[in-house]
């Protein structure tokens, strides 16, 4: 019987980290277990559509036992996830709202969560309506500001979770400097990367406890899967988390993860354009005389754009805007009328969407609490994708005028 470590070593499919390694021993039968990187030669992990794995007896087996608890192909991913980021262990789930409700589940009713203010909505609203009700606290600050960070903390505070850059309105928070503050205080330190990517920031070396990622977006990179992930260096976080992956069951399907492996093999060179193009538009978008504002990180007077520069290794392809006319109706004129940019929910794949945040992805979020964060009615969101910079613009001066 091969050991379960074999199997990581086999399916390790990162970009740039193929492992060499002497064929060893063939198990005594290839066909139920798999082996077909090793009897066909195959360059990409394969899909082990299977619920079940044959015992040779109660609890002696090659590794696998049910699908909810491991899968070769899942395994496969979650190796290349920990590689990416940096870290040692990697788990991915069926969704990034899945991840986050796993590192919440991490806590006990009276413990209190630190979180950024400005925040992907689905995140508020599981923080919100889902847990609170548990007796977990959250406290939303801005952590643009570490200090506010620090003012917050209390003896009841178990984790912070922080996004940088924000969803939507591009705020970087200095990772390095919070964590300090978490490894005071003897808390958790989630990061959401979900939008820089393990190619542009990795949070664990500044630092952090944790990374997530919305899958679904930059890393699976095609708009054709949904799926999040977690990435760890610590043994004992990662057995709790795994325990409650398994116990849960919010795992992702092995079709599923081969897609997001598919996307992870071209994550570099994606985001290279996605970069460039990013830089092209926003520049457009600021020198436009009917724009207001343009938030992109890249721009050298963008809040905190020397802690960016500091932590990442360019400014991604997200970006969000406001009119100088500031009507709803304006803005909805602008989201109705593009023909590169699709309206849609979403982000990070190779097409460029163009979203409403207010209406759309950040709607659970209390008006109020929108506009004191700087979300209003009128900005506008987009995903910048690989196409040609040229078209993005064209489209986007049809619409402006």
């Amino acid at each position: 019987m091969l050991p379960s470590s074999w199997w990581r070593t086999v399916f390790s499919s990162a970009p740039g980290r193929r492992r060499a390694m002497s064929t060893p021993e063939l198990p005594p039968n290839p066909v139920l277990i798999g082996l077909s990187l090793f009897l066909t030669g195959a360059v990409m992990a394969p899909i082990y559509q299977t619920s079940t794995y044959v015992q040779s007896s109660p609890g002696q087996h090659k590794g696998y036992e049910y699908a909810r608890s491991q899968n070769p192909t899942r395994a496969a991913l979650e190796s290349a996830l920990a590689v990416i980021e940096n870290g040692k262990y990697g788990l991915a789930f069926s969704s990034g709202v899945a991840a986050t409700d796993a590192v919440i589940k991490l806590l006990a009713p009276g413990d209190e969560v630190i979180a950024a203010s400005d925040m992907y909505g689905g995140t508020y609203r599981l923080f919100t309506k889902v847990f609170e009700k548990f007796g977990i606290s959250f406290k939303f600050v801005d952590t643009t500001h570490p200090e506010n960070i620090t003012n917050t903390i209390s003896e009841k505070t178990k984790l912070i979770w922080i996004e940088t850059p924000t969803n939507p309105l591009m705020n970087i928070t200095d990772i390095e400097a919070v964590a300090k503050i978490s490894k005071k205080a003897g808390t958790i330190l989630c990061v959401d990367n979900t939008f820089a990517s393990p190619y542009l920031q990795n949070p664990l070396d500044l630092g952090a406890d944790l990374v997530m990622h919305s899958s679904t977006k930059y890393l699976g990179g095609h708009s054709d899967v949904i799926q999040g992930a977690l990435v760890m260096n610590d043994a004992a976080l990662k057995d709790q988390l795994y325990f409650i992956q398994k116990s849960c069951g919010a795992v992702p399907g092995p079709f599923d993860c081969f897609l997001v492996l598919r996307g992870i093999k071209t994550l570099h060179v994606r985001m290279k354009q996605h970069c460039e193009n990013g830089a092209i538009v926003a520049n457009y978008l600021r020198s436009h005389p009917k724009v207001q504002h343009v938030y992109w990180c890249g721009f050298l007077d963008h809040p905190n754009h020397d802690v960016a520069k500091k932590q990442m290794r360019g400014f991604g392809g997200m970006l969000s805007f406001t009119l100088k006319d500031e009507s709803v109706e304006a803005a909805i004129k602008v989201l109705s009328s593009t023909k590169v940019f699709s309206l849609a929910e979403s982000l990070g794949g190779v097409e460029s969407l163009i979203n409403h945040p207010a209406s759309m992805t950040h709607a659970s979020i209390p008006r109020e609490e929108r506009l004191k964060n700087g979300l209003t009615d009128g900005l506008i969101r987009l995903s910048i994708g690989i196409e040609d910079a040229d078209d993005l613009v064209e489209d986007l001066k049809q619409v402006l005028g």
